[in-house]
């Protein structure tokens, strides 16, 4: 009876010790920015430029205009919200601005 008991307390303390380790919070970091080429110098789709900010972190992606030269998006980014213009012949970010809700 006596080695049960101990053998009880054992896998309660080593129980124990997973539960108890802190987690730790995870920062998301993304380097983006102008002059960022996102599909590597190669034209872009305006599908293909929402799911390349998609990629580098951007939720909620809105197409305000995929016509001529420049895609215009709007995104979140974080706690931020941002406008941002990708070259549609190069998929370069050619502007990027945090816009108010």
């Amino acid at each position: 009876m006596g080695n049960f008991v101990v053998a009880k307390l054992r896998l309660a303390l080593i129980l124990m010790t997973f539960v108890t380790q802190p987690a730790f919070a995870q920062s998301v970091d993304v380097n983006i920015r102008i002059g960022t080429s996102l599909n590597n110098g190669r034209s872009i789709t305006c599908s293909q430029g929402e799911r390349l900010l998609r990629l580098r972190g951007f939720r909620d992606i809105r197409r305000i205009d995929c016509r001529g030269r420049f895609y215009i998006y709007r995104a979140w980014l974080g706690i931020r919200r941002f406008e941002v213009a990708l070259n549609s012949r190069d998929g370069r970010v050619v502007d990027m601005r945090p816009i108010r809700r």
